[in-house]
């Protein structure tokens, strides 16, 4: 068996990823000022938040001697091909349970295409299945079902957010060493470990703001607020969620959010992926228009993973 080994030493990360000031005048004739923390330019296999929560996940599975990760993810997950990358960096099996039985005799999308060339075994489950393997992941009895079909593995739950996935999100604000009361984070919101991690890492005063891209995702107030008691022993202030900028649900693009994206595209040259980083970028400019953003806040948004490629199929 290999022996433990730190992702970073062979993967090359960009860290700590760049940070870019952009000039907007939409913000500026607010007062406010704008910064993206560039974490799409980490890794290009594992990007974003995604090396973030994997990183201190496969130094834990490597300590106890694990040879095997199992997760799950829809069709065109992100945590699916950055799970199958950053295994296949290790000598790593990767397993990946998919979200809809349809899909087993389909022709692979350009995603699942990716995950299954880096050596990943996709299985894939009807859709209830699938809910109730995530709702009990954590009995015993569902994992002992698990071992018995692909052996002792590493579990990753869905999107890898787990308290360790948190932890390691948790090392992004020390990233901006000069943060304070005038400061608000930003980060798109799919299962939570990002922005509870980022709370968690704040310094005295610095906000954070999530934006859910999940319709009817009250329960992400609570899940945020159980990774801190599990991770930290303790709650903390200063972050909210909000709910309104989904966009209808995940992988929804409206066409106002896509006029949004594109028009911030051209003003500013930077590509912007539109499942997650969109609708925080719209979210803020529309607290920002709406006053709910006081004058002086500098905003600094997480641009946690980069736009889907261009592909007409797998």
């Amino acid at each position: 068996m290999r022996p433990p080994t730190d992702l970073a030493a062979r993967c090359q990360p960009r860290l700590p990823s760049p940070l870019q000031d952009v000039y907007d005048e939409r913000l500026a004739g607010l007062g406010l000022e704008l910064r993206l923390k560039r974490d799409d330019l980490i890794h290009p296999l594992v990007p974003g938040n995604k090396w973030r929560k994997l990183t201190p996940n496969l130094r834990a599975a490597l300590e106890h001697g694990h040879t095997r990760l199992l997760t799950f993810g829809g069709a065109y997950s992100n945590h699916l091909r950055a799970v199958a990358a950053a295994g296949a960096a290790h000598g790593l099996a990767t397993v990946g349970v998919v979200r809809g039985d349809e899909l087993a005799d389909a022709p692979r999308n350009w995603s699942l295409a990716r995950a299954e060339a880096q050596g990943m075994e996709l299985a894939f489950l009807d859709r209830t299945g699938y809910r109730e393997i995530l709702r009990t992941l954590d009995d015993p009895a569902t994992r002992r079902a698990l071992e018995e079909r692909w052996g002792r593995c590493w579990v990753l739950p869905e999107g890898g957010t787990n308290v360790l996935a948190a932890r390691g999100a948790a090392e992004l604000p020390a990233e901006l060493p000069d943060l304070g009361a005038r400061d608000v984070l930003c980060c798109a919101v799919g299962t939570g470990g990002t922005l509870a991690g980022i709370a968690a890492g704040l310094p005295a005063g610095a906000r954070a703001l999530g934006v859910a891209v999940v319709r009817g995702a009250r329960y992400l107030d609570d899940e945020v607020a159980r990774l801190h008691r599990e991770g930290w022993g303790r709650t903390f202030d200063g972050w909210w969620i909000d709910h309104d900028h989904h966009g209808g649900g995940y992988g929804r693009v409206p066409a106002e959010l896509e006029a949004f994206a594109a028009e911030f595209e051209d003003r500013h040259g930077i590509a912007v992926e539109r499942r997650y980083v969109a609708k925080m970028l719209w979210c803020v400019y529309d607290l920002a228009e709406r006053g709910a953003l006081p004058p002086a806040t500098r905003i600094t948004a997480v641009i946690t993973g980069p736009p889907d490629p261009v592909t007409s199929g797998a």
